[in-house]
């Protein structure tokens, strides 16, 4: 069993080395300022959540911060599986295809895009921003009719698109692993 890489900071050069795709290797990189990107975020949540609640103690406001973390790591996950899987494989010599990297790197694009629409998915109707009440605009252009489905789906269901995405990694890794 050969060694390639020192856990998954190191798994993101050793897979972008070794695949022999060019689409698995260009969702490596932006897989990686993603990750880095919704690590920033949450980080930044968190820092502002107990600059907020310093004073309270513990109770459900640890519950909610370690929740931040929960949402953190299910949106982390999925995005950084096909270049982990992909690496695990190069590590232990297992024939990685390009079919099978090919298939991961879909996936991972489109797991990121679900977190988008997902994102359009969870905008309320109306909101407050900067002191004022601001609707969300309404469908139009091109996409509208995808714009509108996803203003359909009841805000406490948004979760369920990402949550598609994340599927169809473990599906393509499933399917063509």
């Amino acid at each position: 069993m050969a060694t390639g890489y020192n856990g998954v900071f190191g798994a993101f050069p050793y897979a972008f080395r070794r695949s022999r795709s060019l689409l698995f290797k260009s969702y490596v990189v932006l897989s990686a300022f993603a990750v880095a990107l919704v690590a920033l975020f949450v980080v930044i949540a968190i820092v502002v959540l107990l600059g907020r609640t310093a004073a309270v103690q513990g109770g459900s406001l640890t519950l909610s911060r370690a929740f931040f973390i929960v949402i953190g790591l299910l949106v982390v996950l999925p995005a950084v599986a096909p270049t982990l899987a992909v690496a695990r494989r190069y590590r232990r010599d297992i024939e990685s295809t390009p079919r099978y990297e090919v298939a991961l790197a879909v996936a991972g694009y489109l797991f990121l895009f679900s977190l988008y629409l997902g994102a359009v998915a969870s905008m309320p109707e109306t909101f407050v921003l900067d002191g004022e009440t601001v609707t969300r605009p309404p469908p139009s252009g091109l996409f509208a009719p995808v714009v509108a489905l996803l203003y359909a789906i009841p805000q406490a269901l948004s979760w369920i698109v990402p949550l598609c995405g994340a599927l169809l990694v473990a599906a393509a890794h499933r399917l063509f692993g």
